[in-house]
């Protein structure tokens, strides 16, 4: 009897084990048929890219992708809100618009800068002059002087405007080992020049404004063909612009050749006041266990020199077209699944450790939390953040993902806590498990990381849909587990600069009143 109850026992088990695999080969299958027979990404792209915009904090255009997202969610039947985690200065872009009127004519490539003071749609005129080397301080004093009405460029001229990749495809080993000398060189002598000012790069921009400039024109390369890092202005008054590398050389070129250029600037932002900011926030409720998560994660601001295509537009789409795909094929999740589209990472992960800060239920009932964020490229890295056991759970979650995706992955355990990055870090530092699904480059860093390219026609939609694939079944996986994520933290490495253990990162305090 008590072996035929055992036999009985094995006999069952097995069959649960077989059932359950059917159960997750059917429902991994229609994850992977609905991303490709039915996506939605290139009409979710243009939405929030081309129609909406950029997404820069404290924007009426953030404010706009907001609601759009909630109404997005609610039309595939996933309740969504917007929920408030603090403020931000207000501002929205307008034109700018940039010509040399001398000593010739033409319309320059330019920028002003986030939150740059404008000319109120006036055309202002003025040479342009460089800030000048001066042997010290009181030099640069006497030079402020005269400046009054005068545009002042505060970058050094870019000895060439080829990205290094295109030197070293095309040059010589000598050319290309003199370009660099020059270059450091040249790169030595402009921060020398600053310094003589008594100034840094950081406070020049002030004392220009406060000695009477029409404006600071500035050229942020981002080392490859064409493109230039937008950020924000430290300005008051007058415009900061950014203007492309050809054209900022062509002016430097003439002020230092004594053509003394003009230029007539007009731009129209506006300032707007503290505005509301917002993270936005889907949730399909768990059946079995609501007050356990699997969280979905991509920050939803950007920097607006472009539209935020790939930081982190295409993140943005991974994990809407995921809860959708979850939404259809698995609407009766066994944990709760939320996804948090966060504000004002950029400034410093503020959106993500606010939620922190204001959710400590999902923290506690976190069983992972999957961020993408660097760009539009396959997953190629999952790392476990330090955790002990993330070994066993990302395994087994990865275990079902086709093959064709699965094999480009490169894992890393335990791993070490990031202390920043993207969002995860703000789960991370809270001893909960935020993992990041960290993509190949396609020269992110050059051509789209905050740069005025990052736009619409930089996806590759082949890879983001299998980011989304990969996402959807991991978090089907992560919500079925019959384990809940245990918190145990592996002994960290000792750091190479100083000699000690390495800490677990701090929770961060967000900036909840921004850009003042």
């Amino acid at each position: 009897m008590k072996k035929a109850l055992k036999l009985f026992m094995i006999l069952a088990f097995c069959l649960s084990i077989n059932t359950y695999a059917q159960d997750t080969k059917a429902i991994v299958d229609k994850i992977v048929a609905e991303a490709n027979d039915n996506s939605q990404l290139e009409r979710l792209a243009y939405e929030l890219l081309d129609k909406n915009g950029p997404r820069l904090v404290g924007t009426p255009q953030m404010n706009s992708a907001n609601d759009w997202a909630v109404e997005t969610y609610k039309t595939w039947g996933i309740d969504a809100r917007n929920e408030k985690w603090g403020e931000w200065k207000g501002w929205e872009r307008g034109i700018t618009h940039v010509d040399m009127i001398s000593p010739r004519v033409k319309t320059l490539e330019a920028m002003q800068l986030a939150w740059s003071p404008s000319t109120n749609g006036k055309d202002v005129t003025g040479e342009v002059v460089v800030i000048p080397d001066v042997a010290n301080e009181a030099e640069f004093q006497t030079w402020l002087k005269g400046i009054k009405g005068k545009f002042v460029m505060i970058d050094m001229a870019q000895p060439t405007g080829r990205p290094d990749y295109n030197w070293e495809k095309n040059g010589t080993e000598l050319s290309v080992e003199n370009m660099r000398k020059d270059r450091a060189e040249l790169s030595r002598a402009w921060s020398q020049r600053v310094r003589n000012t008594g100034l840094t790069s950081r406070s020049l921009p002030a004392a220009l404004e406060e000695a009477g400039a029409a404006g600071i024109l500035i050229s942020n390369w981002s080392r490859g063909f064409g493109a230039n890092k937008i950020f924000g202005a430290s300005t008051k008054k007058i415009p900061t612009i950014d203007i492309g590398l050809e054209d900022y050389g062509t002016l430097f070129r003439m002020t230092e050749y004594g053509d003394a250029p003009k230029i007539t600037v007009k731009t129209t932002a506006k300032d707007l006041g503290m505005m509301p900011t917002f993270n936005t926030i889907a949730e399909i409720k768990g059946s079995e266990l609501p007050n356990e998560y699997v969280v979905l994660s991509a920050h939803f601001d950007s920097w607006d020199g472009g539209t935020g295509a790939t930081d982190n537009g295409t993140g943005t789409l991974v994990m809407m077209e995921a809860m959708r795909i979850l939404k259809k094929v698995y609407p009766n999740p066994k944990r709760t699944i939320l996804v948090g589209h966060w504000g004002s990472e950029e400034q410093g992960l503020n959106g993500s450790s606010a939620f922190v800060q204001d959710h400590p239920e999902v923290i506690k009932g976190l069983q992972a939390l999957f961020n993408q964020d660097n760009g539009t490229g396959r997953v190629v890295n999952i790392s476990g953040q330090g955790f002990l056991h993330a070994y066993e759970f990302i395994n087994r979650w990865l275990a079902p993902v086709p093959s064709a995706i699965r094999r480009e992955i490169d894992t890393n355990f335990p791993g070490s806590p990031g202390g920043g990055g993207s969002d995860y870090a703000s789960f991370v530092a809270a001893g909960a498990p935020g993992f990041s699904l960290s993509s190949t480059s396609w020269d992110y860093g050059a051509y789209t990381w905050h740069t005025n390219k990052d736009t619409y026609d930089k996806i590759v939609f082949e890879d983001v849909r299998n980011n989304a694939i990969l996402t959807a079944i991991m978090t089907y996986m992560a919500s079925e587990d019959d384990k809940f994520f245990p918190r145990d933290k592996s002994v960290l490495p000792v750091n190479p600069r100083n000699g000690q253990p390495m800490e677990w990162p701090s929770p961060r305090n967000p900036n909840r009143k921004g850009g003042e």
